[in-house]
């Protein structure tokens, strides 16, 4: 039986999402909370991948289990599971359901604290330049009418290709934080964090508008500007066709 579990993580502590051989990963954590909650192996299969320091407030990861998945094991699973990874919900969902491959889209944010704030330190990056967020939101609508990343990619990466659906961009202003929001299909390694980088400085003045349109088009890590900090971002929702679902536990 395969079920989806929505997880929340603060990512601080991690080497990013994904298991690897000399770093602490979410996935490994999870993995070993399954095994040890369920007494065999679970491999799980997550929606993305997310960088070292992180965080999630949505994810969503398939498991294969013997028998049905309860409240009791995600309640077992919390227990077991470090204080900074999390089980929200649990459902049912088809055999064929898969994590990755049936998400419709995938919503980051990045968060940004102009004042000094130690309840932030983890969770916003501190920056206190003035920005001209107009201007950052024009260049956001140049980012819809294009496809081809690979200016804002990792250039050490296995994608067969850089191309990517933006269904919406933008930065607000919310009491103390300014925030950038952006949805898309899918996204390449260090892409949120690169396209938010290269929109700051066209928040500086830096760069014009037409500038950050030749850097998408040059297709060029070069070109773009530096990655934002890796803890003011959030993974913060998947979305999913319903027809996958069954029901929760």
């Amino acid at each position: 039986m395969r079920y989806f579990l929505e997880i929340a993580y603060k990512g601080t502590n991690y080497a990013g999402w994904q298991i690897q051989k000399n770093a602490v990963s979410v996935q490994q954590k999870l993995d070993e909370a399954l095994a040890t909650v369920l007494r065999y192996p679970v491999k799980t299969i997550g929606s993305g991948r997310t960088d070292t320091g992180v965080h999630c407030s949505q994810q969503f990861v398939h498991i294969d289990v013997k028998e049905a998945f309860t409240e009791k094991n995600r309640y077992s699973l919390n227990c077991v599971l470090p204080s900074d990874i999390a089980i929200k919900s649990a459902f049912r969902v088809k055999d064929t359901a898969h994590a990755r491959f049936d998400a419709l889209s995938r919503s980051y944010e990045y968060k940004i604290t102009p004042a000094k704030d130690p309840f932030l330190n983890e969770f916003a990056w501190r920056f206190d330049k003035k920005l001209d967020i107009d201007k950052m939101n024009q260049a956001c609508e140049i980012l819809k009418k294009h496809t081809d990343f690979e200016s804002f990619s990792k250039v050490h990466t296995d994608v067969k290709n850089f191309n990517c659906e933006i269904f919406s961009a933008k930065w607000d202003v919310e009491d103390d934080l300014i925030i950038f929001r952006i949805t898309a299909n899918r996204f390449l390694r260090g892409m949120v964090r690169a396209v938010g980088g290269t929109l700051i400085d066209v928040g500086l003045g830096k760069i014009s508008i037409s500038d950050f349109e030749k850097v998408i088009l040059a297709r060029d890590r070069k070109q773009a500007g530096s990655a934002l900090p890796p803890h003011g971002l959030f993974l913060c929702k998947v979305a999913y066709p319903e027809e996958i679902f069954f029901e929760e536990c």
